[in-house]
């Protein structure tokens, strides 16, 4: 009880100075409450272009977890249950996107996006958003899967289950909270990305974090920060309902999750 109290006080102090400035319209020093209020904040949240980063943000970043999740399952699955000559190279190449700077990296792969047509595209977005989201998909799946019994999976093979049933029906549910952990961060990962879009992307596909950087940069306070609570409230709420639908004994995550 306490740790989610104290998990409310720290959202609502991150949000609150975000809201403050999203409504006001003039404060200056050394007044103590702001001379004017403005709804222009809301009304520019509200608007065409910030409604399409919008949608292009959630587009991207379920795209992201969903293949991120797929890659990263059987790569988990192989660095967790078993033990083969190379495997702690296999490793090092899983995180060696994580390791090496994105910058350089990103770089490097502007040139091979641009040949293949990938470049200024939604879909080359999504795939270089892959490199810093498939090692935590790995890394995570893969220390679910140590604690795996696969007895269960053999009985239910020998039962007559084919691949499929026993992947939906066996393997999958005791790995749930790895699952969602793993969805929830690699789209979170994509949703916050910044310069692999802005440079991918080429200024053709405006997503949140592009538009609340201009706005930064043109020191429009409101505009900055009526952007931030834009960009911010979402990951709290998906937190949140994370939390809440792991829920029980398996996962008091982040000391939200149903007791």
């Amino acid at each position: 009880m306490r740790l989610r109290l104290l998990l409310v006080v720290v959202v609502v102090a991150l949000l609150a100075p975000l809201l403050v400035w999203a409504v006001v319209g003039s404060w200056r020093y050394p007044d103590l409450v702001p001379a004017r209020f403005t709804d222009r904040g809301l009304r520019l949240t509200l608007g065409t272009d910030v409604l399409a980063a919008l949608g292009t943000s959630v587009l991207i970043g379920t795209c992201v977890a969903v293949l991120a999740w797929a890659i990263g399952l059987p790569a988990g699955r192989a660095l967790g249950l078993h033990r083969f000559r190379g495997r702690r190279l296999v490793a090092f190449l899983l995180l060696a996107p994580v390791v090496v700077p994105g910058l350089a990296v990103t770089l490097g792969l502007q040139v091979f996006f641009v040949r293949y047509g990938l470049a200024d595209t939604v879909g080359g977005v999504v795939l270089v958003q892959l490199m810093p989201t498939v090692p935590y998909a790995a890394v995570l799946l893969g220390a679910a899967f140590t604690d795996l019994d696969t007895d269960d999976e053999r009985q239910a093979r020998t039962l007559g289950a084919g691949p499929v049933r026993t992947l939906v029906a066996v393997t999958l549910p005791p790995l749930r909270p790895a699952l969602v952990s793993t969805l929830l961060l690699t789209f979170l990962i994509s949703w916050s990305e910044y310069v692999l879009t802005l440079l991918l992307g080429g200024g053709t596909v405006t997503t949140l974090p592009l538009l609340l950087f201009a706005a930064i940069g043109s020191s429009d306070r409101t505009a900055a920060a009526a952007l931030g609570v834009l960009v911010v409230l979402p990951p709290v709420v998906l937190v949140v309902l994370a939390a809440r639908l792991l829920g029980g004994r398996d996962a008091t995550w982040l000391g939200l999750a149903r007791g």
